[in-house]
């Protein structure tokens, strides 16, 4: 008879049951176990609709010693939402099953379903910075643009062959018909404006698998966001410019803004549509921006 002691620390679970084509729940009986193997007593909610991640982790995340979330890059945004709001400074495991996990991509998680549970309960955890985007938080970026999409509309089979510089060239093909934005961002007192294709204010290496920032330039961890501003071209040499930088990730260009900055206020046209980890927040034609330093604890 086995008499292993029962799981005890109290873990809740909050599973997008849609995410990746339904992909998690083949896997959630397997999932559960590891984590009560882990010594996590869990509890699982199962959204329903969008949003209602965020109001579980806001309602419920204090209290467990653990919130895990599993589905894509928009249910962790969701959970983190939550627990934001509430102000619960809780460590959060992040299972990835959507289609597109670049989060987990550009922090090393495994998009394995078994394998990223087993590091959750490995007790490994790194602190990460959260941004404030008006009534909305993100984990890695917020973003306006040309570019803001690409990682969810490049063409599977062309990241696979040519990674980074797939949707590089996916995007690059649209600019011509990209319409630029007049955009006034204040940087801790500075202010950068200019009619822009691309913007973003970010805490990552990568954003949405597309741009790959200067790995010295990044730290995730300090309470300041990396910046990142593409300008339009006026002439062919320009944009000829602007297509190598992109493409060798050389951020020299007069025509790339590359900054640090801690509090942001950018003020844009009201039908500009910003991404917020690749969801929409609604539009905003004022915007206040900052960090909530080390507010993430990531388990995994």
């Amino acid at each position: 008879m086995d008499h292993s002691p029962l799981p005890s620390t109290p873990a809740l679970l909050i599973v997008n049951p849609v995410s990746g084509q339904k992909r998690v729940l083949r896997y959630l009986p397997e999932l559960v176990r590891t984590l009560m193997d882990g010594g996590y007593l869990v509890t699982v909610a199962v959204t329903g609709r969008r949003g209602e991640a965020a109001e579980l982790a806001e309602a419920l995340g204090g209290r467990y010693a653990l919130v895990c979330c599993a589905g894509g890059d928009g249910t962790l945004n969701e959970t983190l939402t939550g627990l934001a709001r509430a102000g619960h400074r809780v460590p959060l495991g992040y299972i990835p099953c959507g289609s597109t996990n670049d989060f987990a991509a550009s922090h090393g998680l495994s998009s394995d379903v078994a394998e990223a549970a087993a590091a959750i309960v490995s007790g490994r955890s790194v602190r990460y910075d959260v941004g404030r985007f008006g009534q909305h938080y993100f984990s890695y970026v917020a973003a306006f643009g040309a570019f803001s999409w690409l990682s969810y509309t490049t063409d599977q089979n062309a990241k696979n062959l040519l990674g980074h510089t797939a949707y590089i060239l996916d995007g690059i093909k649209d600019l011509p018909k990209v319409k630029p934005y007049h955009v006034r961002l204040t940087a801790d007192g500075v202010t950068h404006e200019g009619d822009y294709l691309f913007g973003a204010v970010c805490n990552t290496l990568s954003i949405a698998g597309t741009l790959t920032l200067p790995e010295a330039e990044v730290d995730t961890c300090d309470g300041v966001f990396e910046v990142l501003l593409v300008r339009e071209p006026k002439t062919l040499p320009e944009l000829q410019e602007l297509v190598r930088g992109l493409l060798t990730q050389d951020y020299s260009s007069p025509l790339l803004e590359f900054f640090h900055a801690r509090e942001l206020r950018a003020e844009s046209p009201a039908d500009m549509d910003w991404t917020v980890d690749g969801e929409f927040p609604g539009h905003y034609d004022t915007v206040d921006i900052s960090p909530l330093p080390g507010f993430l604890e990531l388990r995994g």
